[in-house]
């Protein structure tokens, strides 16, 4: 017990309470924070919103006004948590990352993809779209002569003909042998012999008309007659085969998969997460400063395929190149959408919790059917 007589005892008792008051104000401080990191709730200052145009994550209006998906998302976020923000435009995915990893920017949104290179340099928040890559080609496949030569040059068109001189020879061999002492055509030396057998068989193939020379054993006729019959069978096989090849190539163009990717002219936006996947998948490719002038490019001739985020290219073509160009229905590499935020923020966990509310809401479908007519 303190004696408050004294003059110790009043310094005592002095230094007791503000310890106490001092413990009091911490621990309030204390509690405060604590709640505010589980309740999810925000610092009261202005947000540096780091944004660029990517349709329909992120488009700007005629009078500045910021669209999007990704934007219409924030904007919710931004409400719930009574936050005040500015929008900052960047002309680069590139510059935007690297104004997230020098805290020039509170945050980031538009259409960031998440890459284990970006994790490295900044904090993503949970992905709140999945997506891949799409690829672009001229509509209506390629008016030109290149086609037809891959088409003419292929390993199976060489099968195809090496088969059939294949049969010509073998069945010219078997006329030959059947004819050789009954037949003046065939007779003589081996080479003269066999020459004038595979040259009629060659012709009788081709229907091109055999004239006067021919079997005339019984065995060597039925031979000749199953060769006739086959060989038209053969030949119209291989017409219609290089038919329809070449009639696909014609519509479909040069590209018809991820595998076409390797045989063409590529496209790609600059710095972009598509770079790392060509790399990946060893593709050689030109950088575009943004989609419309790759896509441009495709109409130009410049490049025969343009690869990026599928809902970008499905977006712009839409708008742009309805008529001109073609989106494949393929989709590789699949990729998430996140908002990014500067190593170690403090938003990251009440923005997550934001995130997963509104992307498991009726909202959220709504939002996607306004820009993109699907979820």
């Amino acid at each position: 017990m303190i004696d408050l007589t004294s003059d110790g005892g009043l310094q005592r008792a002095a230094v007791i309470a503000v310890v106490s008051v001092l413990a009091l104000i911490f621990a309030r401080e204390v509690a405060q924070a604590q709640d505010q990191f589980h309740t999810g709730s925000l610092p009261h200052r202005e947000f540096l919103v780091g944004t660029k145009e990517a349709p329909p994550f992120a488009m700007k209006s005629s009078d500045g006004q910021w669209t999007g998906i990704s934007i219409d998302l924030w904007r919710r976020i931004a409400q719930e948590k009574n936050l005040r923000y500015r929008f900052v435009e960047e002309e680069t995915v590139q510059g935007l990352v690297d104004g997230i990893a020098e805290k020039k920017f509170d945050i980031a949104v538009a259409a960031l993809t998440v890459t284990a290179a970006r994790e490295d340099m900044l904090d993503f928040t949970a992905p709140f779209y999945a997506t891949g890559l799409g690829i672009a080609v001229a509509a209506g496949g390629i008016a030109s002569w290149t086609p037809v030569l891959r088409a003419l040059t292929s390993f199976s068109f060489l099968q195809a003909v090496l088969a059939l001189i294949g049969l010509a020879l073998v069945v010219g061999l078997v006329v030959w042998f059947l004819e050789r002492r009954h037949n003046e055509e065939f007779g003589g030396t081996i080479a003269k012999g066999l020459s004038s057998s595979v040259w009629w068989t060659t012709v009788a193939m081709t229907q091109r008309g055999i004239g006067h020379a021919g079997p005339r054993t019984m065995p060597g006729r039925f031979v000749a007659m199953l060769w006739m019959v086959g060989s038209i069978i053969a030949i119209a096989v291989f017409t219609a085969g290089i038919t329809s090849a070449l009639t696909i190539r014609h519509l479909q163009g040069n590209v018809q998969s991820v595998t076409d990717l390797s045989k063409v002219r590529v496209g790609m936006v600059a710095s972009s997460s598509t770079e790392e996947v060509l790399d990946r998948i060893r593709v050689s490719y030109k950088a575009y400063p943004n989609a419309k002038e790759g896509l441009q490019a495709i109409r130009r001739g410049e490049i025969d395929a343009f690869v990026y985020d599928r809902p970008l290219l499905a977006w712009i073509v839409n708008q742009d190149f309805r008529f001109t160009i073609h989106l494949l229905d393929v989709s590789f590499d699949p990729q998430h959408y996140a908002l990014a935020l500067p190593p170690g923020s403090p938003l990251r966990k009440p923005l997550n919790i934001a995130i997963l509310k509104s992307v498991q809401s009726s909202w959220w479908d709504d939002v996607l059917y306004r820009y993109m007519g699907s979820r």
